[in-house]
């Protein structure tokens, strides 16, 4: 039997997928998200959220008519909990680079309020800087790894983050497990460390279990 180690712990219809398919798992939360302070910020013409920690995080501010205000955001997961708290989402990208090309095609003469992690891509702030569009940054929440030492054998890696990378190479070692990531920056983390690398279809955790599953069934 196949043995993969999840670095977040599943939900447990999602790691049942994984004995469905006979393959074991183990998990460790190899890094912890926590809500922040942040004093009331002035909101701009469009709202930006790159995770759906953020909008968590927003959501339990004081901030008032926080949803009468337009959303660009990154992530699938991120737009439906955004339409779920009655927010309107109008464009939406898979990756922060996307998401650059859709707000430098349609959205160049807005201004932007940026909510985020203390650990985020420069990709949208340096976008906004170079082509000098008014925006403003709110950090919302903390991102802290949690390094663990895994003593347990095991086949491959799930990785949803390059901060579970950071976290996972303090005590750990890749060898030559193969390493299933949620997307490309999570896979570019990985880059000088291996290349044994499957990148999941679509950035959700589902995928990249799906990507796992598939991987092994064909060996």
């Amino acid at each position: 039997m196949n043995r993969i180690l999840s670095t977040k712990k599943l939900p447990k219809a999602l790691k049942k997928k994984f004995s469905d398919a006979g393959i074991d798992c183990i998990e460790k939360n190899f890094i912890q998200t926590k809500s922040i302070s942040f004093e009331t910020p002035k909101l701009n013409d469009y709202l930006i959220f790159t995770s759906k920690q953020a909008v968590k995080s927003v959501l339990k501010s004081d901030i008032k008519n926080l949803n009468t205000k337009p959303v660009l955001c990154v992530g699938l997961k991120t737009k439906v909990y955004l339409e779920m708290q009655k927010f309107v989402v109008e464009a939406f990208a898979d990756y922060a680079e996307d998401l650059v090309k859709i707000i430098d095609d349609n959205y160049q003469n807005s201004s932007f309020t940026f909510f985020c992690g203390n650990i985020r891509k420069n990709t949208i702030p340096d976008y906004f800087k170079q082509n000098e569009i008014a925006y403003n940054e709110i950090v919302v929440y903390e991102t802290t790894i949690k390094p663990h030492q895994i003593k347990d054998s095991f086949d491959g890696i799930l990785f949803y983050s390059p901060s579970g990378v950071t976290s996972f190479l303090e005590n750990n070692l890749i060898e030559h497990k193969t390493c299933f990531c949620i997307g490309t920056t999570t896979a570019n983390a990985l880059k000088n460390k291996t290349e044994n690398i499957v990148i999941a279809d679509q950035p959700t955790i589902e995928n990249v279990i799906t990507s796992a599953i598939n991987y092994y069934k064909r060996l």
